[in-house]
Protein backbone atom coordinates (compact mmCIF):
# COMPACT_ATOMS: atom_id res chain seq x y z
CA UNK A 1 0.00 0.00 0.00
CA UNK A 2 1.18 3.40 -0.84
CA UNK A 3 1.83 6.37 1.82
CA UNK A 4 0.34 9.89 0.99
CA UNK A 5 2.40 11.95 0.71
CA UNK A 6 1.74 15.33 2.93
CA UNK A 7 1.64 18.07 0.87
CA UNK A 8 4.21 21.20 1.43
CA UNK A 9 2.57 24.13 1.56
CA UNK A 10 1.62 26.71 -1.32
CA UNK A 11 3.84 29.88 -1.43
CA UNK A 12 2.02 33.11 -1.61
CA UNK A 13 1.22 33.68 -4.99
CA UNK A 14 0.70 29.61 -5.97
CA UNK A 15 -1.82 29.65 -3.01
CA UNK A 16 -4.13 32.80 -4.08
CA UNK A 17 -4.08 31.95 -7.20
CA UNK A 18 -5.21 27.98 -6.87
CA UNK A 19 -7.55 29.49 -4.02
CA UNK A 20 -9.23 31.83 -6.75
CA UNK A 21 -10.82 28.83 -7.85
CA UNK A 22 -13.64 29.97 -4.84
CA UNK A 23 -14.67 32.67 -6.72
CA UNK A 24 -17.23 30.24 -8.81
CA UNK A 25 -18.73 29.54 -6.15
CA UNK A 26 -21.37 32.37 -6.49
CA UNK A 27 -21.76 31.60 -9.85
CA UNK A 28 -22.89 27.68 -8.83
CA UNK A 29 -24.90 29.01 -5.82
CA UNK A 30 -27.05 31.59 -8.17
CA UNK A 31 -27.51 28.70 -10.75
CA UNK A 32 -29.25 26.47 -7.94
CA UNK A 33 -31.24 29.40 -7.45
CA UNK A 34 -32.06 29.30 -11.32
CA UNK A 35 -33.31 25.40 -10.64
CA UNK A 36 -35.42 26.80 -8.22
CA UNK A 37 -36.87 28.61 -10.62
CA UNK A 38 -37.43 26.13 -13.22
CA UNK A 39 -38.98 24.25 -10.52
CA UNK A 40 -41.92 26.97 -9.99
CA UNK A 41 -41.83 27.15 -13.85
CA UNK A 42 -42.69 23.46 -14.38
CA UNK A 43 -45.11 23.81 -11.13
CA UNK A 44 -47.25 26.43 -13.12
CA UNK A 45 -47.54 24.78 -16.29
CA UNK A 46 -48.33 21.39 -14.94
CA UNK A 47 -51.34 23.52 -13.16
CA UNK A 48 -51.91 24.92 -16.74
CA UNK A 49 -52.33 21.81 -17.99
CA UNK A 50 -54.10 20.23 -15.56
CA UNK A 51 -56.87 23.28 -15.84
CA UNK A 52 -57.05 23.34 -19.85
CA UNK A 53 -57.46 19.72 -20.54
CA UNK A 54 -61.07 19.48 -20.54
CA UNK A 55 -61.01 22.42 -23.15
CA UNK A 56 -58.00 21.78 -25.29
CA UNK A 57 -57.06 19.28 -28.44
CA UNK A 58 -54.61 16.85 -28.31
CA UNK A 59 -51.93 19.38 -30.39
CA UNK A 60 -52.33 21.45 -27.57
CA UNK A 61 -51.74 19.04 -24.87
CA UNK A 62 -48.62 17.76 -26.95
CA UNK A 63 -47.15 21.39 -26.92
CA UNK A 64 -47.89 21.76 -23.37
CA UNK A 65 -45.98 18.56 -22.18
CA UNK A 66 -43.26 19.01 -24.80
CA UNK A 67 -42.90 22.66 -22.68
CA UNK A 68 -42.67 20.25 -18.90
CA UNK A 69 -40.31 17.93 -21.04
CA UNK A 70 -38.02 20.79 -22.12
CA UNK A 71 -38.33 22.45 -18.26
CA UNK A 72 -36.87 19.46 -17.03
CA UNK A 73 -34.15 18.52 -19.46
CA UNK A 74 -32.78 22.39 -19.04
CA UNK A 75 -33.11 21.34 -15.33
CA UNK A 76 -30.55 18.42 -15.98
CA UNK A 77 -28.29 20.53 -17.56
CA UNK A 78 -28.33 22.94 -14.97
CA UNK A 79 -27.53 19.56 -12.72
CA UNK A 80 -25.00 18.70 -14.58
CA UNK A 81 -23.38 22.24 -14.97
CA UNK A 82 -23.36 22.61 -11.05
CA UNK A 83 -22.57 19.32 -9.69
CA UNK A 84 -19.63 18.43 -12.66
CA UNK A 85 -18.34 21.90 -12.77
CA UNK A 86 -17.89 22.37 -8.91
CA UNK A 87 -16.31 18.53 -9.12
CA UNK A 88 -14.50 19.47 -11.49
CA UNK A 89 -12.92 23.30 -11.19
CA UNK A 90 -13.71 24.30 -7.72
CA UNK A 91 -13.34 21.04 -4.88
CA UNK A 92 -14.00 17.49 -4.50
CA UNK A 93 -17.68 17.04 -3.46
CA UNK A 94 -16.50 13.20 -1.68
CA UNK A 95 -19.14 11.14 -3.22
CA UNK A 96 -17.46 8.12 -3.02
CA UNK A 97 -19.96 5.13 -1.45
CA UNK A 98 -22.75 7.77 -1.19
CA UNK A 99 -25.52 5.53 -2.32
CA UNK A 100 -26.99 8.18 -4.58
CA UNK A 101 -23.83 9.58 -6.15
CA UNK A 102 -24.95 9.55 -9.88
CA UNK A 103 -23.16 6.88 -11.91
CA UNK A 104 -21.19 9.61 -14.38
CA UNK A 105 -19.82 11.27 -11.71
CA UNK A 106 -17.63 8.50 -11.06
CA UNK A 107 -15.38 9.29 -14.09
CA UNK A 108 -16.52 12.99 -14.14
CA UNK A 109 -13.61 15.37 -16.29
CA UNK A 110 -13.55 18.50 -18.40
CA UNK A 111 -13.22 16.58 -21.56
CA UNK A 112 -16.16 14.24 -20.38
CA UNK A 113 -18.74 17.42 -19.22
CA UNK A 114 -18.47 19.05 -22.46
CA UNK A 115 -19.43 15.99 -24.48
CA UNK A 116 -22.55 15.49 -21.88
CA UNK A 117 -23.28 19.15 -22.01
CA UNK A 118 -23.30 18.94 -25.29
CA UNK A 119 -25.66 16.17 -25.75
CA UNK A 120 -27.95 18.03 -23.42
CA UNK A 121 -27.75 20.70 -25.49
CA UNK A 122 -28.94 18.90 -28.32
CA UNK A 123 -31.53 17.17 -26.54
CA UNK A 124 -33.20 20.38 -25.72
CA UNK A 125 -32.72 21.68 -29.02
CA UNK A 126 -34.93 18.90 -30.34
CA UNK A 127 -37.95 19.64 -28.02
CA UNK A 128 -37.94 23.27 -29.19
CA UNK A 129 -37.82 21.75 -33.29
CA UNK A 130 -40.60 19.88 -32.44
CA UNK A 131 -42.28 22.10 -31.08
CA UNK A 132 -41.65 24.27 -33.81
CA UNK A 133 -42.92 21.81 -36.22
CA UNK A 134 -46.41 20.75 -34.55
CA UNK A 135 -47.09 24.56 -34.48
CA UNK A 136 -46.19 25.33 -37.65
CA UNK A 137 -49.17 22.95 -38.60
CA UNK A 138 -51.11 24.04 -36.18
CA UNK A 139 -50.86 27.95 -37.12
CA UNK A 140 -50.73 27.37 -40.95
CA UNK A 141 -52.61 30.98 -42.79
CA UNK A 142 -52.72 33.08 -39.64
CA UNK A 143 -50.46 36.67 -39.82
CA UNK A 144 -47.46 37.32 -37.86
CA UNK A 145 -48.15 38.94 -34.86
CA UNK A 146 -45.04 41.32 -35.93
CA UNK A 147 -47.14 42.52 -38.41
CA UNK A 148 -50.04 45.05 -39.34
CA UNK A 149 -52.55 42.37 -40.14
CA UNK A 150 -51.10 40.49 -37.27
CA UNK A 151 -52.23 43.30 -34.75
CA UNK A 152 -55.30 43.92 -36.01
CA UNK A 153 -55.81 40.13 -35.51
CA UNK A 154 -55.49 40.26 -31.64
CA UNK A 155 -57.40 43.50 -31.60
CA UNK A 156 -60.21 41.87 -32.95
CA UNK A 157 -59.45 38.47 -30.97
CA UNK A 158 -59.38 39.82 -27.32
CA UNK A 159 -63.06 38.79 -26.25
CA UNK A 160 -61.77 35.52 -27.55
CA UNK A 161 -58.23 34.37 -25.43
CA UNK A 162 -57.84 31.01 -25.66
CA UNK A 163 -58.05 31.31 -29.10
CA UNK A 164 -54.51 31.77 -31.29
CA UNK A 165 -54.37 35.11 -33.35
CA UNK A 166 -51.42 35.53 -34.78
CA UNK A 167 -48.13 33.60 -34.75
CA UNK A 168 -44.64 34.31 -34.32
CA UNK A 169 -42.78 31.36 -36.59
CA UNK A 170 -42.62 31.54 -40.12
CA UNK A 171 -41.11 28.88 -42.37
CA UNK A 172 -37.79 30.77 -42.75
CA UNK A 173 -37.55 30.67 -39.42
CA UNK A 174 -38.04 26.61 -38.75
CA UNK A 175 -35.66 26.21 -41.58
CA UNK A 176 -32.91 28.46 -39.41
CA UNK A 177 -34.31 26.51 -36.66
CA UNK A 178 -33.10 23.16 -38.42
CA UNK A 179 -30.21 24.07 -39.46
CA UNK A 180 -28.75 24.98 -36.28
CA UNK A 181 -29.75 21.89 -34.51
CA UNK A 182 -27.47 19.94 -37.29
CA UNK A 183 -24.61 22.50 -36.57
CA UNK A 184 -25.12 21.52 -33.05
CA UNK A 185 -25.14 17.81 -33.74
CA UNK A 186 -21.83 18.29 -36.05
CA UNK A 187 -20.18 20.38 -33.26
CA UNK A 188 -21.15 17.59 -30.69
CA UNK A 189 -19.58 14.78 -32.75
CA UNK A 190 -16.37 17.50 -33.31
CA UNK A 191 -15.83 17.76 -29.43
CA UNK A 192 -16.67 13.97 -29.33
CA UNK A 193 -14.23 13.55 -31.74
CA UNK A 194 -11.69 15.47 -30.38
CA UNK A 195 -11.99 13.89 -26.88
CA UNK A 196 -11.72 10.32 -28.55
CA UNK A 197 -8.29 11.49 -30.06
CA UNK A 198 -6.75 13.29 -27.43
CA UNK A 199 -7.58 10.28 -25.25
CA UNK A 200 -6.04 7.26 -27.46
CA UNK A 201 -3.09 9.64 -28.15
CA UNK A 202 -2.66 10.17 -24.51
CA UNK A 203 -2.70 5.63 -23.62
CA UNK A 204 -0.91 5.58 -26.94
CA UNK A 205 2.15 7.70 -25.00
CA UNK A 206 1.81 5.76 -21.44
CA UNK A 207 1.98 2.82 -23.40
CA UNK A 208 4.87 3.77 -24.85
CA UNK A 209 6.34 4.97 -21.55
CA UNK A 210 6.01 1.94 -19.55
Amino acid sequence: MSEVRPTSPLSPLPALIFSSRWLQLPLYLGLIVAQGVYVVLFAKELLHLIQETPTIGEQEIMLIVLGLIDVVMISNLLMMVIVGGYETFVSRLRLEGHPDQPEWLSHVNASVLKVKLAMAIIGISSIHLLKSFIEVGMVDGLPLCSSAAGIAAVTAMKAYPDLKACTTLTINGVLWQTIIHCVFILSAIGIAWTDKLMTYTSSKREHVAH
